[in-house]
């Protein structure tokens, strides 16, 4: 459990406050946190999907905390994606996966990390404390 506290939560926190201090100097920075559609849903591993949802939160709150000094704080939260993790479900997991999304696939690293490049640089400046949902109408419980 601390592990994924650590990773998950711990350590996109601590990036944050590493940042924002140069990021308020220039009164400009976009901040994107990656979470996950477990946020939203009932996950198999609990301290995972309540990282996830913790961070989202983190994000809302940074994006108030943040956004009076021109930071723009967002996140993204993939469904299924293309991953070590994803090839280590069981087969059935995966073809519930298949059967739920709009494109009848999983998504690839690439698309995640298309849609963190978009809010890195070029989402509208008044997108700040949201959440862009990479997940093709998943939500996999």
């Amino acid at each position: 459990m601390q592990e994924i506290l650590t990773v998950n939560l711990r350590a996109p926190v601590a990036l944050i406050e590493a940042v924002a201090p140069q990021m308020k100097q220039r009164k400009s920075g976009r901040i994107v946190n990656v979470g996950s559609v477990a946020a939203f849903t009932g996950h198999p591993d609990l301290w995972y999907g309540a990282t996830k949802a913790a961070l989202l939160n983190v994000t809302k709150s940074y994006a108030g905390y943040l956004g009076k000094d021109g930071i723009l704080v967002n996140a993204v939260a993939p469904g299924p994606t293309l991953t070590p993790m994803y090839e280590q479900l069981p087969q059935s997991r995966k073809d519930a996966v298949t059967r739920s999304v709009y494109s009848g696939r999983a998504c690839t690293p690439e698309e995640v990390a298309q849609a963190i490049f978009w809010l890195g640089t070029s989402s509208p400046a008044y997108l700040s404390g949201t959440t862009v949902d990479v997940n093709n109408g998943s939500y996999p419980r």
